[in-house]
């Protein structure tokens, strides 16, 4: 099981091994007759093999390996109690193997739980970004990341960005945004459902979006050739995730450009990612970009429902992925000091740009 079903199938082509992508927002049809005739290795989201096991063709009695793919990631998404009902349909003499990027301690529980006397392979490979990306971090207040991210799209050179935001409700509200100025863009994340995520991914691959606002979590299956650009509007809290985000782009040999907005508050979790990657992030400021702007007001939230969860009335408060509305005309928290003085020169935004002090200096 994975929470990427949809782009694991093509590793079954060209070998004798047959296969079957089993996952939600597509028709069943063509899955059910899948299993009906019978497949080597089933790739499945959690959700849409509990659909099918409604149904009698769906029994795995044969079953002999059962593989959690990103089992932390599928924990953080929520699947947990859709992997305990898979569970109950599944022999009980198998071999079960739990693939995991981090162990937090309800993965642990969870391997206790499923695992007899489990081996365990600890691949601590340190992790880098391809060496064709060029890295730099873009002090900001946090009130400004909207408009600095509509100035490096406006100056031509970064034509198209995949965003990274560390919230569902602040993909929301960017990518809302960002359609308000103008710009064409669309956002992936965990309440949109397989469709919905398909159809921004194939618009964004296609030209059609010019930004692709995503969460950590949705972008896990995201796989764009001659991506130019990585944004990562929100600092990652842990550097596997930065890792992540950032080989986004440079792949199969070529190169690319990331960009990090780091506010006052964001410092500590740079300083962390830097260590991790045993040098420090050049700090760029953009030339003719106004750091003492009056903060964009910010468009009105857009809730948006788990599409397997759906609740008909009104939404439980929660936090902001449960739709609790943040204050209006502010993205983060309050003006905390200055703007940063420039720090040498870069090669930003597609060009090579000397960093200047912004104005009112």
């Amino acid at each position: 099981m994975s929470p990427w079903a949809g782009c694991r199938e093509e590793m079954a082509v060209h070998t004798p091994v047959t296969s079957a992508a089993v996952f939600g927002g597509v028709g069943m049809g063509p899955q059910e007759h899948a299993l009906r005739a019978g497949v080597d290795v089933i790739v499945a989201t959690p959700g849409r093999l509990l659909d099918h096991f409604r149904h009698p063709y769906a029994a795995l009695k044969g079953l002999e390996i059962l593989v959690l793919d990103e089992a932390d990631r599928m924990l953080a998404m929520g699947f947990l109690p859709d992997i305990k009902r898979v569970l109950r349909h599944l022999p009980a003499k198998r071999q079960t193997l739990f693939f995991s990027a981090t162990l937090p301690a309800p993965i642990v529980a969870l391997s206790r739980e499923m695992l007899r006397d489990p081996a365990t392979i600890n691949l601590d490979r340190r992790a880098a970004p391809p060496v064709g990306i060029t890295q730099a971090a873009y002090p900001v207040d946090a009130k400004l990341k909207p408009a600095l991210l509509l100035a490096l799209l406006r100056r031509g050179d970064m034509k198209s960005a995949l965003v990274f935001t560390r919230t569902k409700h602040r993909a929301n509200r960017l990518a809302d945004w960002l359609e308000r100025q103008g710009v064409r863009a669309a956002r992936i994340h965990g309440n949109r459902s397989q469709s919905q995520r398909t159809l921004a991914l194939e618009g964004f691959k296609a030209g059609r979006h010019d930004v692709l606002v995503a969460t950590d979590i949705a972008a896990r299956g995201i796989d764009v050739v001659a991506l130019g650009h990585v944004v990562n509007f929100d600092v990652p809290a842990a550097s596997e995730d930065y890792i992540h985000r950032v080989g986004r782009t440079g792949r199969a040999e070529l190169t690319g450009e990331a960009f990090t907005f780091v506010a006052p508050e964001d410092e500590q979790d740079l300083r962390a990612i830097e260590r991790a990657l045993g040098k420090p992030l050049p700090r760029v400021l953009l030339p003719d970009f106004d750091y003492r702007q009056k903060a964009p007001e910010a468009p009105p939230a857009r809730h948006e429902a788990h599409p397997r969860h759906a609740p008909q009335g009104r939404r439980r408060p929660g936090g902001p992925s449960r739709g609790r509305s943040e204050p209006q005309g502010a993205w983060a928290g309050r003006l905390q000091g200055e703007a940063p003085r420039p720090a040498g020169h870069l090669r930003g935004a597609g060009r090579t740009t000397r960093s200047f002090r912004p104005r009112g200096r």
